[in-house]
């Protein structure tokens, strides 16, 4: 008994980079997947994304311009849909809508509703005509679940008003050739977008139409939640940029295989995880501290050493973990020579500050209890967005990187706090406390910070507490905290082996390292003119200046 074809069924062909074109060029007929199967006909679609700009940026507008000239797809773009959208449906679908909103109708009998008055397309191919409403269906469901608000939204009928208009106006011609028996259409999408855009391309992909896209931006214009459900290929360029206007004819330029070397190396010095980095390259990533714990010996070999250099550090996700010393040196060698020796090396290294009287933090005195928490979170952590945004936030002169690895870094010393509470605080009392002293970095620590390129030498900040030069405070020890989670170097010298940051911080946060000898009141031995000239000509010439 015959059986007439009434359903469509779609199948998501296994697409590559190498092999998109020549699918997309192949009929529907001669594909895989393609079958009729008693009422159901099954045909292949092409969904690919392409996202940013190779390093030869004349070929990729050149073949662009060839895939819509010398192919089969179809130009979309927010350029060529922009003046397509001033027709008389408005009205009928707010009507339309508002009745079935009262009625509490389904999507499906909202679709109905349109296909009478219609407003949706009536196609000769029976098989087409039924799949428009469908993906119609299909659409709207897809907005209903995914945005916020739902159809309930403001923006739900602007949407809808859109992709409407766009299928009438521009689309139309284009699906009365639709033939699933041998060929659908073919769309190219370039460039930015805006929502209606992308539920227009849904459409265009329930129907069964075949689409590629092009985004030079970065940005992927098939990023709606559920769309990871079609399994688009995606093909991700080395670069982005802004998207220039579509070529209207070919470049004739040509790029030299030097220039592709050079930009090919430059981005191998740019990629996440490489060995190697450019000057500042990181200076917008958040940095995370990894405290280092090693042996007394490896201390001054792990100390000269730059950040990239050193064990763990890592560059992922917009994040650099530098792996940072935090340890305390009690007593002194019995070979003194060495002792001191090791000390001058390390203050003598770029960007190092040395400690030798307290306080060295001038400490908070106002209460920003208020503060705090209005810059909480949700999740009971500070906000760096919020933090930046205070009225106590006296950092806004500083880089915005540099801004946002404060905040992070106070954010992460209040998130679990190392500092000892005191006079029966409460956790949150000591987290305010933290909060209070970050606010009043003293200037000496935010030069530091500003020198600080994160992938090259860490910053030390070495203190010499000798019970001569007065006693460290717990003002001071919440400094210590801080830098310590921005990554910075810090050595406690101690020869007496008093305690000092043990008073205020946590004995996890630090390594402590006893030496052989316990010497008290030790004068402090500083470098020698000649030897400072010797150490900064060594450095010169490690640095090739």
């Amino acid at each position: 008994m015959y059986s007439p074809i009434n359903q469509l069924i779609i199948h998501r062909l296994p697409v590559t980079y190498d092999n998109w074109l020549d699918l997309l060029n192949t009929p529907a007929s001669e594909r895989p997947f393609y079958q009729i199967e008693g009422p159901f006909t099954h045909i292949g679609q092409v969904t690919a994304r392409f996202i940013g700009i190779p390093h030869d940026e004349v070929e990729y507008y050149n073949q662009l311009y060839d895939y819509v000239h010398s192919n089969r797809l179809i130009l979309l773009s927010d350029h060529s849909l922009k003046n397509s959208i001033n027709h008389p449906h408005l009205k009928s679908i707010q009507k339309i809508y508002e009745f079935c909103d009262e009625q509490n109708f389904s999507i499906k009998r909202f679709v109905e509703m349109l296909d009478q008055e219609k407003l949706l397309p009536t196609l000769d191919n029976f098989l087409i005509n039924r799949q428009t409403r469908e993906a119609a269906i299909n659409m709207i469901d897809l907005y209903a679940r995914t945005e916020k608000g739902g159809l309930e939204s403001n923006e739900f009928i602007t949407v809808l008003n859109d992709v409407i208009g766009w299928v009438f106006h521009l689309l139309n011609h284009h699906l009365k050739k639709a033939d699933p028996e041998w060929d659908m259409p073919a769309f190219l999408w370039y460039g930015n977008y805006r929502k209606s855009h992308q539920y227009l391309l849904y459409f265009l992909i329930e129907l069964g139409c075949d689409l590629v896209t092009f985004t030079p931006a970065g940005n992927d214009v098939l990023a709606i939640t559920a769309l990871d459900r079609l399994n688009a290929f995606v093909h991700i360029f080395p670069e982005t940029g802004n998207p220039k206007p579509f070529p209207m004819e070919k470049s004739m330029q040509t790029t030299t295989v030097a220039y592709l070397a050079s930009r090919e190396i430059e981005k191998i010095l740019n990629y996440e995880g490489t060995f190697f980095y450019k000057p500042w390259q990181l200076r917008d990533y958040e940095p995370k501290a990894i405290t280092l714990k090693t042996t007394y010996d490896e201390l001054f070999l792990v100390g000269r050493e730059k950040a990239m250099i050193r064990p763990y550090f890592e560059v992922e996700n917009r994040t650099v973990k530098i792996p940072a010393l935090f340890a305390k040196i009690n007593g002194v060698t019995s070979s003194r020579r060495e002792y001191w020796n090791r000390f001058h090396g390390l203050i003598l290294q770029e960007n190092t500050f040395l400690v030798k009287s307290f306080p060295f933090s001038p400490g908070a005195n106002n209460d920003f209890r208020f503060h705090y928490h209005k810059s909480l979170d949700n999740d009971g952590l500070l906000n760096p967005e919020k933090m930046a945004g205070a009225r106590v936030w006296k950092y806004n002169h500083l880089p915005s990187g540099l801004q946002k690895g404060l905040a992070s870094a106070i954010r992460n010393l209040c998130a679990m706090p190392t500092l000892k509470p005191q006079n029966s605080e409460s956790e949150d009392d000591v987290k305010v406390y933290l909060f209070n002293q970050a606010m009043q970095i003293p200037e000496f620590v935010l030069k530091m910070l500003q020198k600080f390129d994160y992938s090259q030498n860490v910053p030390k900040l070495i203190v010499f507490n000798n019970q001569l030069n007065g006693s460290l405070t717990r003002p001071d020890a919440a400094l210590l905290l801080l830098l310590n989670q921005f990554g910075v170097d810090l050595v406690i010298y101690n020869p007496a082996g008093h305690s000092d940051i043990e008073k205020y911080i946590d004995k996890s946060a630090f390594v402590s390292h006893w030496l052989e000898d316990v010497v008290f009141e030790q004068e402090l031995n500083e470098p020698s003119v000649i030897k400072k000239v010797i150490y900064q000509g060594i450095l010169k010439i490690l640095r090739r200046d």
